[in-house]
């Protein structure tokens, strides 16, 4: 049972470097090089309960609503300054939204605007967009067009999803949080008692 916390620590950290660029990488970002001596701040890439919460709500969120390879990273590194969260875990978080889940959440999105918003979106044009890998300055230009209040439902059910996915994960993590050091403690009063039991054990022997 005393290994089971460094197993379970290792697997998280494991799959985090996984999904997350280095701290060196990043700062050698185009987006972020101007930003660089503040996004290296230690308290950005520190695991705290307050820091990994915040940085899984805007992971969800940037990840979802900004669909652009090269931009999500760079943007959860940039908004992690005002909002004090941990780098490492938004810049994983982004990655839920991938080419597998991508399709699902378009299509979605557009639902929800039709529904919410009354608009008649055409879920092919968005497909369109991500599958050309458009850039931020040629959405705008297609948002400042004849085709942006075609796209607009789109958008509008991609930010509700987007606000309810950092909401959701910024829960869970709290609840994934307090429970992980509620485990912890756990196993360190077993580990105490089991030593204190041990001692008894070999001072009865002894005597």
């Amino acid at each position: 049972m005393s290994g089971g916390e460094p197993r379970d620590k290792a697997a998280v950290m494991n799959w985090i470097r996984r999904n997350s660029p280095t701290r060196e990488d990043l700062l050698e970002s185009r987006f972020v090089k101007p930003f660089a001596h503040r996004v290296a701040h230690s308290h950005l890439w520190r695991f705290t309960r307050t820091s990994v919460r915040r940085g899984t709500a805007l992971g969800l969120f940037v990840g979802i609503f900004f669909l652009i390879p090269g931009v999500q990273i760079a943007g959860v590194a940039l908004l992690a300054l005002p909002f004090r969260a941990n780098i490492p875990i938004g810049a994983a978080m982004t990655f839920l939204s991938n080419p597998l889940t991508t399709p699902f959440i378009l299509a979605a999105s557009v639902w929800l605007g039709n529904v919410l918003f009354g608009l008649r979106t055409n879920v092919a044009d968005l497909y369109v967009l991500y599958d050309e890998g458009a850039s931020l300055i040629e959405w705008w230009h297609l948002f400042t067009a004849n085709a942006g209040p075609a796209l607009l439902g789109g958008v509008a059910g991609l930010f509700v999803i987007s606000v309810v996915s950092a909401v959701v994960g910024y829960v869970l993590a709290s609840v994934g949080w307090d429970a992980w050091i509620r485990l912890r403690w756990r196993r360190k009063i077993r580990r105490a008692r089991d030593k204190r039991l041990e001692a008894s054990t070999s001072d009865t022997v002894a005597g």
